[in-house]
């Protein structure tokens, strides 16, 4: 059985945040200060105005994500090498548009066959590393404590030590790793855990190395500050102008599983977009990176730790350019391990070792499963009945020795909304109810004898 998101984790604030004021740089006034070459700016200037025609300056901001300063300085380069002409001018100074002239379009077009990268101006590969040696999940002024990890976790994974172990190693920024059955709830107690990373962080758009460009951040995977402190963000952001490559995120969680190979952990070329595309656990520097499913990936899990434990200890990691070109990047994330598989199989003696902190996570107890149970009844919006859950603990789970697993009552409560809303009526819990998704939600482990196929067909 798959491993089932049966929480609300999103629906769960993070605690109080030590420091909301915006970490961004302030804003480079010149081209100098962006610590870039002007060549590139103006070819990120010249390829946007290709593809888009006549451009305000105001466009440019947006999309390149550089001053108006910056960008002034260098659209007069490009208008004294008679790139580009004024357009179109108004009654403000920076009510202009801007567009390429015929040499301007021939060069334009020489620059996007070599790179065919538009987008946000990148940061210096210096500045990045600065950053997240700035803002260090480790370096936290305000660390995990027990009663934050009890009101995100709640009880529904308390074991005996469970939290303490789990606390432990958040505090001490070493690796953990979550083993047990299938649907005991480890991925949704890794996802958990993410909630635990205080703070906002500065993600930039992309970074330059030499000249190869790498995309970084994911809207998708670093997402904004949470309603509670978006306010709090936009005062720290107003009170100074800041560099608008960098973006202003919550620590992030990035979750692979399975599909990870050996090749999602190194600069992956993205040929439309003209760049390289950063691994997971770059993006995940600063906040939490979950290796879920560990060994169901091609990469064996000796091989995969392997190539990440040193990295992560070091807190760098040598990345490759094409030409053998090396450049350590920045790795600070949490690192969290997930798998169904007994440790002992996957990793030999000595990188077990080396793993921070193991937690078994098994069946819950009777309290803890119907403290869950009725939790979920609330999001799904289903009216708790005790009789109902008595009867799934003891004539269910009970008359045919089905561990009591975090993920289940989530399912089974979701299954009675399948059914009820596919008969056009409410969803109830009743027995009635319970048995026909219990009966939907596990596979009998005998088939049709041969005769009875044949009597059926």
């Amino acid at each position: 059985m798959t491993e089932v998101d049966y929480s609300t984790t999103d629906s769960v604030p993070r605690p109080a945040d030590a420091n909301l004021m915006a970490p961004l740089p302030p804003q480079p006034k010149s081209l100098r200060e962006t610590g870039l070459e002007r060549q590139l700016v103006v070819e990120l200037i010249a390829k946007l105005m290709f593809v888009s025609g006549k451009t305000h300056l105001s466009v440019l901001t947006t999309r390149l994500r550089l001053s108006i300063n910056v960008l002034r300085e260098a659209l007069d380069f490009m208008v004294a090498e008679q790139m580009v002409e004024v357009a179109w001018r108004g009654e403000s100074e920076i009510d202009v548009q801007y567009q390429l002239t015929g040499a301007g379009k021939q060069r334009a077009s020489a620059f996007l066959e070599r790179c065919a990268y538009i987008g946000a101006a990148p940061v210096t590969l210096d500045a990045y590393r600065a950053m997240v040696a700035r803002q260090s999940w480790q370096a936290q002024e305000q660390r995990v404590a027990s009663d934050d990890l009890a009101a995100v976790l709640g009880g529904a994974h308390a074991g005996p030590g469970m939290l303490d172990v789990v606390g432990a190693a958040l505090y001490s920024g070493r690796s953990l790793l979550l083993y047990g059955p299938p649907g005991s709830g480890k991925s949704t107690l890794a996802l958990q855990l993410g909630q635990l990373l205080h703070g906002l962080v500065a993600v930039p758009y992309a970074i330059i190395v030499g000249h190869d460009i790498i995309q970084l951040y994911d809207p998708a995977q670093h997402l904004p500050p949470a309603p509670q402190h978006v306010s709090h963000a936009r005062q720290a952001l107003e009170r100074r102008s800041t560099d608008i490559r960098w973006v202003l995120c919550q620590r992030p969680v990035i979750h692979v599983g399975a599909e990870l190979d050996a090749d999602m952990l190194e600069l992956r070329p993205d040929a439309s977009g003209g760049c390289y595309q950063a691994p997971p656990h770059v993006r995940a520097n600063n906040g939490m990176l979950i290796i879920d499913d560990l060994g169901r990936q091609r990469l064996g899990a000796q091989a995969l730790l392997t190539r990440l434990m040193q990295p992560l200890a070091r807190g760098v990691d040598q990345l490759s350019l094409p030409g053998g070109v090396k450049l350590s990047m920045p790795f600070d994330n949490a690192l969290v391990l997930a798998t169904n598989v007994p440790p002992g199989e996957l990793f030999d003696p000595a990188l077990l070792r080396r793993i921070g902190y193991k937690v078994q996570v098994g069946p819950l107890a009777d309290s803890a499963y119907r403290a869950l149970f009725r939790q979920q009844c609330r999001v799904a919006g289903i009216a708790y009945d005790e009789q109902v859950l008595t009867y799934l603990l003891q004539q269910l789970h009970g008359a045919q020795g089905r561990p009591l697993l975090a993920s289940y009552p989530g399912e089974l409560l979701a299954r009675i909304t399948h059914f009820a809303g596919f008969a056009g009526c409410e969803a109830r819990l009743t027995v009635a109810s319970l048995e026909q998704a219990w009966s939907s939600l596990f596979a009998s482990c005998e088939l049709p004898s041969a005769s009875l196929c044949e009597h059926i067909a």
